[in-house]
């Protein structure tokens, strides 16, 4: 287990980012609140602006399925951009490397996977993607689709509160999102990541000599590049679609362990925060408590799993950070759903790989930011159904009856991950696409393919294949799963709030969920649905890697 030093820095990980998401969630709850605030004097001219020219009347609301659709409908335009800036970037400015466009399944898979928060990458940016392609389809879709995700976390909660079929304006809430959370958060870390050591430059990469230069003319080509910008955004935002193929694992991402410890706090932050906002929205801030408990109770016991083995913290795996950090980084990016590394995974003990393939499949330990929120609520309504059949009381949530089709709706916005997961997989090994890039018929080759659709499908993006999946099944089958895995547990989950919308509340005192206990009976139930769902694939992977290797 972990020694007193380690444990020290794992609660001042953890209290830092508890503390500062429960100092900004009142600023973001005014935010979309649209609250007046200091900066509306510079912000509000350009917003307005950004309204007329896309014919947005700011001031009309939306119903569940206009704000889902307008979702979906930004999302996909941006996809498309996305797909021909990656295809024809040798054609476009800022590309002194002269890369050549990416193929069209790679470019699709690259399109879907950063505008769907996932960025599993199957490519080396650093040696395939221009400073445009790194600047526009890929950061400028991490700022978009982590906007995405808050902006419909929050039309959720909405929809728990609102006596009205209104859940705010989609537009509204994402240039908000966009010009008054993200773009303020990232100049701060940016600026911080630079001072820290992280390149940003827009130069060209650098033939640097070398001792042995000095006697053959060797020279050694540093890449370098707008590093610090996209580190920023995509660690804030949950992306991880990181610059180098490596992601920070590469020491110009992370340098050093400040670096590290500072974009293990980006990752916390945002989740962490919008707990606290979920209270504010609804008015009850001790409805925060289980959501935010019952996150960081599943977070300790996949950070527990991941320190048991004394392999996951030895000096072995990782020269850099050592064990320690490559185990307690790999849990907080699986459980926020980032992906981003700082280690290769192929070298973590198959334990923490278990830990990691939880916080995927539970997605809400607190999970992205937004999407994570919205699992969670999706856990406690079914908890509620479950304690309300045991108790033979009728289940309720904040006063309101849950009814079958509460309960319909959230079970299959549960069974759609399992789904997309599990079938893609079978036909992946079916369809003789695993053996054509060579991965082995072993545990560990499973857990590999696995591990890739899971990843894909919780919208993570941390993966074993990397570019060695860069065929055209793996290419077309996980942008499938991912676009399937980010969009339609929203709308479902979505249609859920929407049907909450105006439903009579009552003011008698039922089932509390604010309490330790539900939280607790929270806990359980989610470790019971997913452990039950999954065990025999994680059984046939980690759990097999781990026993053949004890």
């Amino acid at each position: 287990m972990i020694d007193a030093i380690q444990l020290l820095y794992v609660i001042g990980i953890l209290g830092s980012a508890i503390l500062a998401g429960w100092q900004l969630a009142p600023y973001i709850t005014r935010v979309y609140s649209r609250a007046p605030g200091r900066l509306d004097r510079v912000l509000n001219p350009v917003e307005n602006r950004v309204y007329r020219l896309l014919g947005v009347d700011s001031q009309g609301g939306m119903g569940w399925k206009e704000y889902f659709f307008a979702a979906l409908a930004v999302n996909i335009v941006q996809m498309v951009i996305g797909f021909l800036i990656l295809t024809n970037q040798d054609i476009l400015p800022l590309n002194p490397q002269h890369f050549s466009g990416l193929s069209w399944d790679l470019a699709l898979n690259t399109a879907i996977s950063i505008a769907t928060n996932t960025n599993l990458q199957h490519y080396s940016g650093e040696y395939a993607l221009s400073y445009f392609s790194q600047m526009t389809a890929i950061q400028f879709l991490q700022f978009t689709s982590a906007a995405t995700g808050i902006c419909v976390a929050v039309a959720f909660v909405r929809g728990l509160t609102s006596g009205t079929k209104d859940m705010g304006n989609f537009y509204v809430d994402f240039v908000r999102t966009i010009t008054r959370i993200l773009i303020p958060l990232c100049l701060v870390a940016s600026v911080v990541l630079v001072w820290l050591g992280i390149p940003q430059t827009v130069s060209g990469y650098v033939n640097a000599g070398t001792v042995e230069g000095l006697v053959n003319g060797a020279s050694q080509v540093i890449r370098i590049g707008p590093v610090a910008s996209l580190v920023s955004i995509m660690q804030l935002g949950t992306n991880g679609g990181g610059y180098y193929g490596a992601n920070s694992a590469n020491p110009f991402q992370n340098p050093n362990p400040a670096t590290d410890i500072f974009e293990i706090f980006l990752m916390l932050l945002l989740p962490t925060t919008l707990c606290f906002v979920y209270g504010e929205v609804l008015g009850k801030k001790r409805e925060t408590r289980p959501i935010l408990f019952g996150a960081y109770i599943l977070f300790a016991i996949d950070l527990v799993i991941a320190f048991i083995p004394n392999t996951a913290l030895g000096p072995g795996i990782e020269t850099r950070f050592g064990g320690f950090f490559s185990a307690f980084w790999t849990v907080v990016t699986t459980a926020v759903t980032t992906g981003s590394v700082n280690s290769s995974l192929g070298g973590e003990h198959p334990l923490a790989i278990l830990a990691a393939f939880m916080g995927m499949l539970i997605q809400s330990t607190p999970g992205g930011k937004g999407v994570g929120l919205m699992y969670m609520v999706m856990y406690v309504v079914i908890t509620v159904f479950i304690v309300g059949l045991m108790s033979g009381r009728t289940p309720e949530y904040l006063g309101m009856k849950i009814n079958s089709r509460d309960v319909k709706l959230v079970m299959v916005a549960f069974l759609i991950h399992p789904l997309i997961i599990l079938v893609p997989t079978i036909l992946a090994y079916a369809s003789g696409a695993v053996a054509a890039i060579g991965v082995p018929t072993t545990t560990s080759g499973f857990t590999e393919v696995f591990y890739e659709f899971t990843s894909a499908a919780a919208n993570n993006g941390s993966d074993f294949l990397g570019a060695q999946a860069n065929s055209v099944f793996f290419n077309v089958a996980t942008a499938v799963v991912m676009f399937l895995g980010r969009y339609a547990p929203i709308g479902v989950l979505m249609a859920l709030s929407g049907s909450m919308m105006g439903r009579k509340r009552s003011t008698e005192v039922g089932l509390r969920t604010d309490s330790m206990i539900f939280t607790l009976v929270l806990v359980a139930s989610i470790l019971i649905v997913v452990v039950l769902t999954f065990f025999p694939f994680l059984a046939l992977g980690p759990i097999a890697s781990y026993f053949q290797g004890a």
